[in-house]
């Protein structure tokens, strides 16, 4: 069975070819399984087209794409997509932290019958902050999302092919493809895997990226309107029941002062969530306004071992 392994790069010219070779000597070393690799270069700023283009060269079962700009994370992983023939495939990074020594648990995980299998890890090997910020994110899309509560979403997975296709299907201008599979199947599940140490460079991942990874899921989600009309509902309760109050000791005390720094701090409150919630429903016209004007997920320069027959529409 063959197995395409989907990996975005950027500026991972120092790994991307030990990736590569490790991946190689992993299905070297199965029975029954065999593999090509796509290798998608997110407009890197070093030299990864460069080593991309050498183990392109190296093995014919590697395939070469390169973006003509920037498109993020998960729109490369998406114009991997297009470009794979196997029944099975992988997503994984390219820094070697999801480690290609971790591919037989996922594939004896899914002969189990599953659709999806993501890998969980062990130990997280990431920073504090990371950790942290990570922790924050999985907390608000366990809550915001409609998916299986016992499973945990991460960049290292195994999806078949009918779950592929249908992932494709989807243009909106942001992508997300751990919650694509979501909307495909709840038939998923977890294995614990290694997180193995980076070697080479840092996170190409700042706040700045993450919090914008983390908007785009706005896109699968009503939730946060329904929380704009929750607040409201609650907040013109509260004020109601606050001049009604107001009202009754003024009529009781006629001497009490009306307090201005306590006007002040209500009107902070509540301009505050107001505008909370003109973000939110801004976010909203913001991203339709993209999918109206088919904003392109990805663009891609050029390729390497893929002819048009074997592009898959």
């Amino acid at each position: 069975m063959l197995v395409s392994i989907v990996i975005p790069c950027y500026n991972s010219e120092e790994s991307i070819e030990e990736v590569v070779d490790l991946c190689m000597e992993t299905f070297d070393e199965m029975d029954n399984y065999e593999c090509e690799m796509i290798l998608v270069n997110d407009y890197s700023r070093d030299h990864t087209f460069e080593a991309i283009t050498r183990c392109a060269g190296k093995y014919p079962n590697v395939k070469g794409v390169n973006l003509a700009k920037n498109f993020g994370q998960h729109a490369a992983i998406m114009a991997g997509l297009h470009y794979v023939e196997g029944e099975l495939v992988i997503g994984m990074d390219d820094d070697l932290q999801n480690h290609p020594s971790q591919i037989g648990l996922f594939l004896e995980k899914l002969e189990e019958g599953y659709d999806v299998v993501f890998g969980v890890f062990k130990e997280r090997k990431f920073s504090w902050f990371k950790n942290l910020t990570g922790s924050v994110s999985r907390f608000l899309l366990w809550h915001l999302l409609e998916r299986p509560k016992d499973i945990q979403m991460s960049s290292f997975w195994l999806a078949r092919r009918f779950v592929i296709e249908k992932v494709r299907e989807y243009e909106g201008e942001q992508v997300f493809i751990q919650i694509l599979f979501f909307r495909t199947t709840y038939n998923i599940a977890n294995i614990e895997i290694e997180h193995f140490e980076r070697e080479f460079g840092q996170s190409n991942y700042n706040f700045g990226r993450g919090l914008k990874l983390f908007l785009s899921c706005i896109n699968f989600t009503a939730l946060p309107l329904r929380l704009s009309t929750l607040f409201g509902a609650l907040f013109s309760g509260l004020g109601f029941a606050g001049a009604l109050i107001v009202l009754i000791r003024k009529l009781m005390h006629p001497s009490i002062a009306v307090g201005w720094s306590s006007l002040m701090c209500a009107m902070f409150v509540f301009f505050g969530i107001m505008f909370l919630m003109l973000g939110i429903l801004g976010e909203y016209i913001g991203k339709i306004i993209l999918n109206v004007n088919r904003t392109p997920q990805f663009v891609v320069r050029e390729t390497l071992n893929i002819t048009e027959e074997k592009k898959e529409d």
